[in-house]
């Protein structure tokens, strides 16, 4: 595969990378703790795959930009190979430093969950921002606000795909893919965290932008104008 404009070099670092995550995701692919549950979650995987892919040969994102997304991947598959409910961080843990972090931390449940919701925000918004950038050509206040926008309205599409997967599927399965543990609040806190991850990553990409960007005020008050006053 060689993409159309690309360096060689930078097709060699994104093609490594991504060999790297499929070792992981076939390691992980064997023996799951739940194989039905596994598959279900892997739908996430089998969409974003065949995208980044795509996006090397028509739209080559950027290093930083395709290794966050990779990592974000990267944490999916672990909770798929354990479900999300039942991933073993406490025993890693203990066995690396001698605490139970769920422990140290006062969680009453298995916030693994909360975690990968929290990095859909956090690792995904920056390589939102530059799609938004290169193929909206999104400018100024736009450039920071409509990345938070789409990991939001995205996040509320997945807890509905959850629960239309649970209603479908039903029994064991089903409460395993919803992996609420219980929590009646559960959907609005995995939004509020991946909502709070994207705007993380937003504000230090318009601190760093603001800082380095000798344009940035201009940029930033011309997206507000109004074009089209009539």
């Amino acid at each position: 595969m060689r993409a159309r404009n690309t360096p060689p070099g930078h097709l060699r670092y994104c093609l490594g990378a991504f060999g790297l995550f499929l070792a992981l995701w076939a390691a992980l692919a064997v023996s799951p703790y739940d194989r039905a549950d596994w598959a279900l979650e892997n739908v996430l995987v089998a969409v974003f795959v065949p995208l980044l892919l795509a996006s090397l040969r028509y739209a080559p994102p950027s290093r930083p930009a395709f290794t966050l997304v990779l990592l974000f991947l990267a944490l999916h598959s672990v909770g798929a190979h354990y479900t999300y409910a039942k991933v073993p961080y406490d025993a890693w843990t203990e066995a690396l430093f001698g605490f139970r972090l769920g422990d140290a931390l006062g969680l009453e449940r298995n916030g693994f969950d909360r975690l990968v919701h929290f990095s859909y925000g956090l690792l995904l918004a920056y390589p939102m921002r530059e799609l938004f950038l290169r193929v909206a050509d999104a400018r100024g206040f736009w450039g920071y606000f409509l990345p938070l926008d789409l990991t939001l309205s995205t996040s509320a599409v997945f807890e509905l795909f959850e629960w239309a997967a649970a209603e479908l599927f039903g029994g064991d399965l089903g409460v395993a893919y919803l992996g609420s543990q219980g929590d009646v609040w559960d959907a609005q806190k995995d939004m509020a965290l991946a909502g709070l991850g994207a705007l993380i990553a937003m504000g230090v990409a318009l601190a760093v932008d603001r800082r380095c960007d000798r344009d940035f005020g201009r940029e930033w008050a011309e997206s507000l104008r109004v074009k089209r006053p009539a």
